[in-house]
């Protein structure tokens, strides 16, 4: 019985204030601010092997070796970039620090060149 009148108790409360309408505040996402125009293009560090090589091996070994890659597909070609960056001279100092781990790892059949980044469409 005193479970019964528990049970009562908490579900009249449950149902209290429901005919009211309160309009609570719900909490705004942040708005994230769209990046200021740049004042001019940015950079990528384009790398791809000489050889036919799965992305996801070279990918992966970037990764491994502390370079963040994005992998973009354009005009049915697929392409592996480390950046953007803001600056060119940053993209070729970049390109330095991965020719050289390239060399450590013993990898010459993979290539880097500094090409300009793609827009979004």
């Amino acid at each position: 019985m005193r479970k019964m009148a528990l049970v009562m108790a908490v579900l009249t409360l449950a149902g209290c204030g429901e005919s009211k309408s309160v309009d609570a505040k719900k909490p705004q996402p942040a708005v994230a601010s769209a990046p200021a125009a740049t004042t001019g293009p940015q950079w990528d560090v384009e790398v791809r092997g000489e050889t036919p090589q799965a992305v996801s091996d070279l990918s992966g070994w970037l990764i491994e070796h502390s370079f963040v890659s994005n992998v973009v597909k354009e005009n049915g070609k697929v392409r592996i970039l480390v950046g953007p960056f803001s600056s060119k001279a940053e993209a070729e100092g970049r390109q330095a620090d991965l020719t050289a781990a390239l060399a450590r790892a013993k990898k010459m059949n993979i290539e880097s060149l500094v090409v300009e980044h793609p827009t979004a469409q």
